[in-house]
């Protein structure tokens, strides 16, 4: 399932999967080294104080506060006190089946690709409470046709506060057979107000579209912009739209050609394609023929006769350049 660009189209979301949820409560843990600078803090506060004993904290309310947290941050946690480190051991746990997981997903870090494997570490990090190894894991069990465990996990790491398991979910709703709508903005507003801008994105096309709500296309702008602000190629191509026909925003052809030639950069095929043209009424020639050759090899159609014509108008030389040019491209990144 892969999100296709729409203006104003029907958004698809990407692909993605989960799984049942394992029982967190009965878990064993392996012992996992301290680092030697949080032995040397014995109290949570100082000596006058009461001394809180975080390790008697129910499970449920540890992975609360620190199941999205990323390893760094775990770690930074773990040596504020001794009580609150042994509270976050099974989170330091799951951060290690976590990387053991993506190492296998992707063959990396000197193992073959394995999503077998990948699923089992995933799972086991899910066990003990990280919500990024529960969207992980639910990405590989959508893949495998099995969307009601990755419902499940999804749901399960949105709830404790995880925007990539809010917005998963809410993309999930939006493609059901029967959509729930209103659950889907509920989450996609969630994700969009901590920054995911994937969310964020999907939240502006349902106010665009008019999905669970009434269309309203100067928020839905509101929300392109933020996300295309953060770097995702398909906000910064519909902004650029936004620009263009002053929908949402006021009418700028100088915001909008930055915008489309920020998208172009990043990979977005009709953006290549949208921006060559530009470039082609204005007789850049040479730059033109780039965007629209890598959007032809994209599978632009529309791009090829009008490079075609180009190439002939121009020398043997420049059209060696233009083929290196575009043999060398490589997209600026882009958060998607």
């Amino acid at each position: 399932m892969k999100l296709q660009p729409t203006w104003p189209g029907r958004s698809d979301g990407s692909r993605f999967s989960s799984i049942p949820l394992s029982k967190i409560n009965g878990s064993k843990n392996r012992n996992i080294s301290i680092p030697s600078s949080s032995r040397q803090i014995p109290f949570c506060s100082r000596p006058s104080e009461q001394v809180h004993d975080f390790s008697t904290l129910p499970y449920d309310v540890v992975a609360k506060i620190a199941g999205s947290f990323s390893l760094q941050n775990l770690r930074s946690a773990s040596l504020v006190c001794k009580s609150w480190c042994e509270a976050l051991r099974p989170l330091r746990e799951a951060m290690l089946f976590f990387r053991w997981g993506k190492r296998f997903k992707h063959g990396r870090g000197g193992v073959r690709l394995n999503l077998h494997k990948a699923l089992d570490s995933f799972l086991k990090g899910a066990a003990r409470g990280s919500t990024l190894a529960m969207v992980d894991a639910g990405l590989i069990y959508w893949e495998l046709g099995k969307k009601d465990k990755a419902l499940a996990l999804y749901h399960k790491a949105a709830a404790l506060g995880d925007p990539a398991g809010q917005c998963n979910l809410a993309i999930s709703y939006l493609q059901a057979e029967s959509p729930n709508t209103k659950e889907a903005l509920k989450w996609l507003y969630k994700a969009s107000l901590a920054g995911h801008t994937r969310a964020q994105y999907q939240f502006a096309l349902c106010l665009h579209q008019g999905r669970g709500t009434d269309p309203n296309i100067q928020e839905a702008a509101r929300w392109y912009l933020k996300a295309a602000e953060s770097g995702y190629k398909r906000a910064m191509y519909n902004v650029s739209l936004c620009y263009s026909y002053g929908e949402g925003l006021v009418h700028s052809h100088r915001h909008a050609r930055k915008w489309m030639k920020r998208a172009a950069d990043r990979g977005h095929t009709k953006a290549q394609l949208e921006h060559g043209l530009a470039l082609f009424s204005e007789g850049e020639m040479m730059k033109a023929v780039v965007y629209l050759e890598l959007a032809t090899r994209a599978g632009e159609r529309a791009a090829a006769s009008v490079k075609n014509v180009i190439l002939q108008q121009l020398s043997a030389n420049s059209r060696d350049r233009v083929m290196f040019l575009a043999d060398n491209w490589c997209a600026l990144p882009s958060s998607r």
